[in-house]
């Protein structure tokens, strides 16, 4: 499937140039990625953890809750990442944070001191192995860190009577990832797709609709560019070899990895990328790459030539996501936070402003009163046929991550 740009309402170009301000940490953290999960937590990493106070194995009961100063203390201290809310004219403002004090009485303190997960994750990780509170009611942390907290018993199990909306609303494409099947300890904030992007100009008619076509087609020669995040790349590739990212083996994985290497060798792929695939694609230096919807969908806003393909096989979904950490002190106040946005009006405010895919059902129609071009962006509302095709990367142990991404970082030469 082949999408072409529909023209971007005032609205939705100003949401991006917003996004875009002081460089979006929504897209860095992307860039930012290969280093968390591969720089930092690679070769000895994640081993290395072990001898820093955290539990080697999992804690199945989840963590242990303090006492809930909810009833009492009507506040809850959120950390987000930078330019991941919805904000007023002013810049000053959060609408919808305003919109849930005024109805609840709970003041929300927002932090958005989230740049990095694995910068983040040091910075709480002493208090949270040690069962203290870490002065945080709420985090919003990429799948794999949540699954890391989840495995640990760092986060509390939530109570399904103070979330109603989110129960209800969730939508099918997030509702049971492997880490966390039915939602118990999290709830996604957005989830990040990921596709192939082509410069229609720089394709001049060559046609693309597979990463097949990106590693084997040799009129692309050069000029292909594959992501330096390890789960998004692999993940295309075995989808396009019949695998399922999800339950891959070693052997899967080794064969995945040989494929791309032989396009490597032959000079097919011009180069791994973070973000900065994004300016080479505009320009038209990259014909056509494995690309992240948030850039794509801000791309557009400037370059008509760019176009998203969704291959038959299927594509990439992440998320980030909502979870309490253990000894939280207020952890109603963070449930009842978690609830309110998964209301569609308030989950809508919040996907018209940082345009990522929205996890809440029932939102089309209120988008739409806001933006009707983002509400039938399914980049931002996948229609069902699309939501079918997201695959998620399972969750790996320790021992597969360091492995996983040892092989991965010798593929790509970082």
């Amino acid at each position: 499937m082949q999408f072409e740009p529909e023209p971007l309402s005032s609205a939705q170009v100003a949401a991006m140039r917003r996004s875009m301000r002081n460089g979006r940490a929504s897209l860095s953290r992307r860039s930012l990625l290969r280093a968390t999960t591969g720089g930092a937590l690679a070769v000895g990493g994640i081993a290395a953890l072990s001898g820093c106070g955290i539990p080697a194995a999992a804690n199945k009961s989840g963590g242990v809750s303090s006492e809930d100063h909810s009833a009492k203390e009507k506040r809850v201290n959120f950390s987000n990442w930078t330019e991941y809310m919805d904000v007023d004219d002013s810049g000053r403002k959060h609408p919808t944070l305003d919109q849930f004090r005024e109805r609840t009485g709970i003041t929300v303190k927002y932090t958005e001191d989230i740049n990095d997960n694995v910068e983040f994750f040091g910075k709480i990780k002493p208090q949270l192995a040690a069962g203290q509170d870490t002065g945080r009611d709420l985090i919003n942390v990429t799948d794999w860190l949540a699954a890391r907290i989840v495995r640990f018993g760092w986060a509390q199990k939530l109570d399904a009577s103070n979330l109603p909306h989110a129960f209800a609303n969730l939508s099918d494409q997030f509702r049971s990832p492997d880490w966390d099947p039915g939602r118990a300890y999290s709830y996604p904030w957005a989830g990040i797709p990921t596709v192939i992007a082509c410069n229609k100009k720089a394709l001049d008619g060559i046609e693309v609709t597979s990463v097949s076509d990106l590693l084997d087609n040799p009129k692309l020669k050069g000029r292909v560019g594959l992501l330096s995040e390890m789960r998004d790349t692999m993940g295309l590739t075995l989808l396009d070899m019949g695998k399922d990212p999800g339950k891959f083996t070693d052997d899967d994985f080794d064969a995945a990895v040989a494929r791309i290497q032989k396009a490597v060798d032959k000079s097919q792929v011009r180069r791994f990328t973070g973000n900065d695939y994004t300016s080479d694609l505009a320009k038209g230096d990259l014909a056509a790459c494995m690309a992240w919807a948030g850039d794509i969908v801000q791309l557009q806003a400037d370059s008509p030539d760019i176009v998203f393909v969704i291959p038959e096989s299927g594509y990439m979904i992440s998320s980030d996501n909502l979870l309490v950490p253990i000894k939280a002190r207020h952890k109603e106040n963070a449930e009842r936070l978690i609830d309110y946005y998964y209301e569609p009006k308030a989950a809508a405010e919040l996907a018209a402003y940082i345009n990522f895919v929205c996890p809440v059902d029932g939102v089309h129609d209120e988008l739409a009163k806001i933006d009707q071009k983002a509400a039938d962006n399914p980049l931002i509302i996948p229609d069902k046929a699309m939501a079918a095709k997201s695959h998620a990367f399972r969750s790996l142990s320790s021992k597969e991550e360091t492995a996983y991404e040892a092989k991965f970082a010798k593929l790509t030469g970082v």
